[in-house]
Order: structure tokens, then C-alpha cells, then sequence
């Protein structure tokens, strides 16, 4: 089990190296291609450069020292020379560092925002189904933490593991040559010790971190899930619980985060003792050839030198290893979300929607959002261009299932929905819903301003329009008579303004938008009965000369609708003007007597 919990962490991480690749070999990006190499080049500058270092070091101690160097120009260079060039070699080591990352830095920025915007794309193309039953504050996490792990792999894997291979083998080379084969094996032994037990404990704890992500997710989601149920929360006098769920949610995050610190904690002795070890046998070697008269005291500096200078980045073997096993993690989550299948796609070459005069048809519609519970079965309606249709019924009947239908947010699964003879499938989703305007139950607006939520109808028009529409909907008085007018903020989701206030904005966005059909899904229950009023004069305005579908549960709204549709278990049971209904003294006139007989209570 562990061994195939393994093996598709490695196939997650192979995959997510593929992925990543071509951001940084993109074809027909030479300029990225040839920032790539000038900064591999300037890595491997700074990795000869700094390994010459301890040379030069030797080479000084041993002049002090009175050793002659065995080099010719090192003789001429004298100590003040030698000791000069060391510095020279540490600025330049540093130097070459310093281009590298900055040559670099637009190759991963470049790589980091199209990652970014191709989830985000995605995300927003991915079917209604799939945005039903996410979790927000989790979605956010997962696409936070695998753009902050394709900027941490792309730097760390080029600028971390590749050099550190490379200047370990050149001090493995330069131990070899310049002494005898038992130094090369203490740091050959040392290294694979150290590697060795790196990994296994850092696959250990990349397990124990995996489990803090998931609690940190979990937490992450109840603290927004709460924050947006504000209201809803005080209602109840539950900040309590709320509270409770949250603390239950951080404490499993306290406990892999305590297993985490003491993990860490055993690491990073463990790699002292293996380092330290090692650095203390090629010592004693050295300080035996001292003795013995084969090496010098420069020599012996250099030993020291060059392994300190591997030390250094074998420390941070650890630590990089660890931030890149958890950054495939990461990014292999944010990967996982781009391979999410898009539910509902455009068929190569879908034309655009061409609309004459509007007519809607769906013609023995079948559809359920599970397969084993339909909720249309076998709708067929027709609505004439510029008619006013009104779809009625019981909660759960498939009354807002037809307005989804409509704007293709699923496909049907039996029979059609066609647009001036075009069935919805065969044309582009970006032309459907720019012919399509909806005025939803509860508008919610961005946190933005009131011009800015108007003008998401159409962001091109002009601010004269945007206020004509503004006029139509009847809000634009009320606009003017705020401090700021048309630059108030309206709050997250628009929480500033009153449901009807709301409304009015929802509707001028869609009057800016100017389609030719429109869809009323219970655009009034939620408000009160003179703010419903009121609106309703709005819509009715609205709809003059558009094919309009109105989904709705107060009867009294839609009296005046050329047709009737009642909807119940998915079909269509009657359908008729208001007055052909209530004769029939049926469903509709069950329903209408019921509802006047509250209202009247109610008054």
C-alpha cells in the first residue's frame, strides 16, 4: 500500500516536471530560451569561481607560511597578490550568483503568471456541477500554494540541487587528484549518508505536512464559510460554536504542526552528526599528511575550507528537498484542478449565435442532475419572439432547471433547446450568454463600485449609457444621493445596499447588456411587497420588444404573461393565459387561490 502511495507521488511529481517544462523552453520564446541558458551559463561561472576559492586560500597561507606554491604565477602574485585574487574570486562568486538570479527572474515571473492565469481560466470554465460542491476557501489554498510551488521549484530545482551536484563533484575531483583516494571516499560516504537520511526522514515528514495542509484547508474553509453566514451566524447566537468548529479544526493543524517541529528537530541533529563526522575524518587525514611532512599547512586549510563549503549548501539539502517534495505537492493539487474536466465544452467550429427574433424551443427536454432522479421529463414549450412566458410551480418541479438549461450551464440529456432553430449545443457558449440577460433572485454584486457593477453588462459603454440604464432601472436617484454617487463601494456581494437596491443595480446591468432575451428567475421573492412592486414596473418596462422567460413563485407577478407554463414533477401539466387557467379551476387556480387567500391573511 505505502509502495503505490509512493510510486503515484513520484508519476504526480514526473507530471507535474512535464508541466512545468515548456514555461521554461516555451516554443517560439527564444528570449526565454536564451535567458535559460545565460543564466545556466552564469550558474556555472559562479560554481568554477567559488570552487577555486579555498584553492587560492591554500595558495596564500602556504606563501605566509613559507612553503613555496608549486604554481608558477602564484610565485609572482606573492601573499598580498593571492590574498587580493581570494577576495576578487569571492566578489565574482557572488557576482555571477546575483546575474544569474536576475537574469532568471523574468523567465519565472513570466512562467508564474500564466501558470495563474491558465487555473483561473480554467476554474471559470469548469461546469456549474463542479462550482455547486466546491469549497471556496480550500480552492483558494490549492491554486495560492501551487503558484508559490512553480515559483519555488523553478528557482530551487535550477539554482539549488543542479550546482549543489556540481560543485560536489568538483570538490570530489579536486579531493581525488590533489590528495589520495581515502579523502575522496570519507566524502563520498559522508554525502551518501547524509542524502540517504535526508530523504528518507524528509519523505516522512513530507507525509506529516501533507496532513497540515489538509487541516489547514479544513480550518481555512470553516473560517470563510463562517465569515460569509455572518448574518446568519449572530441570528443564531452561534459565534460559540462557530468558534468551537474552528478551534476543533486548528487543533488537528497544532498536532502535525508539534510532529512537524519535532521531526524537524531530529533532521536536523541527524545531518550535524553525519556532517560533522565526516568533516572531522578528512580533517584528522589532513592533519596526519601534516605531520608526516606530505601536506602543508595550506593544505590543511583547504581540506578545512572545502568541506565547510559543502556543508553549506548540504544544510540546506534538507530544506530545499523538503520545500520541493512539498511544492510538487502542491502543485500536483493545483495540476489535479487543471485536469478537471469541463462538463460542458463547444464542439470544434461551433459557429456564433445568430438571433433573429428570439424564439426559445425545447422539445421533449430530458435532463436530472443525477441520472438515477430526473427532474425534466419530456418539456416541450415553445416561446414565440417578443412573448412573455411564465413558468410556474412547486419547489423542486424544474422550474430554474429550464433557465439553466437555457444558458447552458448543462446540457440536456434527452430532446433539444434551440434558439431561433439553433439547438444550444452546436454554437458557442460566449455567443449564447452574450444573448442572454438574467435578473437572478438575489443579485450579488461585486466589491466594487455601483459603476463598475453596472458597467459589468457591457464594459465598454460609455458613462452616459451606463446612467440611462441606471435611469430605466430606477436607481439612479438614489445613486446621486450618496456621498460618493456612482463611486460608493456596494461590500462583498454588495451587503451595502438593500435587497431591492440590489435588484435595481441587477437589473440595470442587464438593461446595459441589452440582449434580446431574458431570463426572470424569481427576481422579486425575496423582497418585500411594495419594493416587489416597484421592480416589477421595472421589468415589465425591460422586457418590451425581448423574448422573456419568467421563472416565478408569486402568481401575482405574472398575471399579465401572454402564457402560463405550470410545471410539476418535471412536466408540464398545464399552460394557458392567466384567465384560461383560473376557468379551468385546476392546478393554477389551486395554486392562485392559495396564494391570494395568504396575502389577504397576511394584510
Amino acid at each position: 500500500m505505502v509502495d503505490t502511495i509512493e510510486s503515484d507521488e513520484r508519476r504526480s511529481g514526473l507530471r507535474t516536471m512535464r508541466k512545468v517544462a515548456p514555461y521554461l523552453w516555451p516554443e517560439g520564446q527564444g528570449w526565454v530560451k536564451r535567458r535559460v541558458v545565460a543564466a545556466l551559463a552564469a550558474l556555472v561561472l559562479a560554481k568554477v569561481i567559488g570552487v577555486s576559492v579555498p584553492y587560492l586560500f591554500k595558495l596564500a597561507v602556504d606563501t605566509l607560511g613559507g612553503d613555496a606554491p608549486e604554481a608558477a604565477w602564484a610565485l609572482g602574485a606573492g601573499a598580498v597578490g593571492l590574498t587580493l585574487a581570494y577576495g576578487f574570486a569571492r566578489l565574482m562568486n557572488v557576482g555571477f550568483q546575483q546575474l544569474r538570479d536576475a537574469v532568471f527572474a523574468r523567465v519565472g515571473q513570466r512562467a508564474l503568471r500564466m501558470l495563474a492565469l491558465e487555473t483561473f481560466q480554467h476554474i471559470h470554465r469548469l461546469s456549474m456541477r463542479y462550482h455547486i460542491t466546491r469549497k471556496t476557501g480550500g480552492l483558494s489554498r490549492v491554486i495560492e500554494r501551487g503558484v508559490k510551488g512553480v515559483d519555488f521549484l523553478l528557482r530551487f530545482m535550477l539554482f539549488s540541487v543542479g550546482p549543489l551536484i556540481l560543485e560536489l563533484t568538483m570538490v570530489a575531483i579536486i579531493f581525488f587528484v590533489l590528495f589520495d583516494v581515502w579523502y575522496l571516499a570519507v566524502v563520498v560516504v559522508t554525502i551518501w549518508l547524509y542524502v540517504w537520511f535526508t530523504f528518507r526522514v524528509t519523505e516522512w515528514r513530507v507525509r506529516i505536512r501533507k496532513e497540515m495542509n489538509d487541516q489547514d484547508n479544513d480550518a481555512n474553509q470553516k473560517a470563510i464559510d463562517s465569515l460569509l453566514n455572518f448574518e446568519t451566524v449572530k441570528y443564531f447566537g452561534a459565534e460559540a460554536r462557530e468558534a468551537a468548529r474552528y478551534d476543533a479544526a486548528m487543533e488537528g493543524y497544532e498536532r502535525a504542526a508539534i510532529k512537524t517541529n519535532y521531526t524537524l528537530a531530529f533532521l536536523n541533529f541527524g545531518q550535524s552528526l553525519l556532517i560533522t563526522g565526516g568533516l572531522v575524518a578528512v580533517m584528522v587525514l589532513a592533519a596526519m599528511g601534516v605531520q608526516s611532512g606530505q601536506l602543508t599547512v595550506g593544505d590543511f586549510v583547504m581540506v578545512n575550507a572545502y568541506m565547510i563549503q559543502i556543508t553549506m549548501p548540504l544544510n540546506f539539502l534538507g530544506t530545499v528537498y523538503r520545500e520541493i517534495r512539498q511544492a510538487l505537492v502542491d502543485m500536483g493539487e493545483m495540476f489535479d484542478l487543471l485536469e478537471q474536466p469541463r462538463e460542458v465544452t463547444d464542439r470544434d467550429g461551433a459557429p456564433a449565435l445568430a438571433v433573429g427574433g428570439g424564439e426559445v424551443v425545447l422539445q421533449d427536454v430530458t435532463f436530472g442532475y443525477d441520472a438515477a432522479r430526473p427532474i425534466l421529463k419530456g418539456v416541450s414549450l415553445t416561446v414565440a419572439p417578443g412573448e412573455r412566458v411564465a413558468i410556474v410551480g412547486p419547489s423542486g418541479s424544474g422550474k430554474s432547471t429550464i433557465g439553466r438549461l437555457l444558458f447552458r450551464f448543462y446540457d440536456v440529456t434527452g430532446g433539444s433547446l434551440k434558439i431561433d432553430g439553433q439547438d444550444v449545443r452546436e454554437i458557442t457558449q460566449d455567443s449564447l450568454h452574450a444573448q442572454i440577460g438574467v435578473v437572478p433572485q438575489d443579485t450579488v454584486l461585486f466589491n466594487d463600485t455601483i459603476l463598475y457593477n453596472i458597467a459589468y453588462g457591457r464594459p465598454e459603454a460609455s458613462r452616459a449609457e451606463i446612467e440611462a440604464a441606471a435611469r430605466a432601472a430606477r436607481i439612479h436617484d438614489f445613486v446621486m444621493e450618496l456621498p460618493e454617487g456612482y463611486d460608493t463601494m456596494v461590500g462583498e456581494r454588495g451587503l451595502k445596499l438593500s435587497g431591492g437596491e440590489k435588484q435595481r443595480v441587477g437589473i440595470a446591468r442587464t438593461l446595459l447588456k441589452n440582449p434580446p432575451i431574458l431570463l426572470l428567475d424569481e427576481a422579486t421573492s425575496a423582497l418585500d411587497t411594495e419594493t416587489e412592486r416597484d421592480i416589477q414596473e421595472s421589468l415589465r418596462a425591460m422586457g418590451e420588444g425581448r423574448t422573456v422567460i419568467t421563472i416565478a413563485h408569486r402568481l401575482s407577478t405574472i398575471a399579465d404573461a401572454d402564457m402560463i407554463v405550470v410545471l410539476e414533477n418535471g412536466q408540464i401539466v398545464e399552460r394557458g393565459t392567466h384567465d384560461e387557467l383560473l376557468s379551468k379551476a385546476a392546478r393554477y387556480a389551486t395554486l392562485w387561490h392559495r396564494q391570494q387567500a395568504e396575502e389577504a391573511e397576511a394584510a
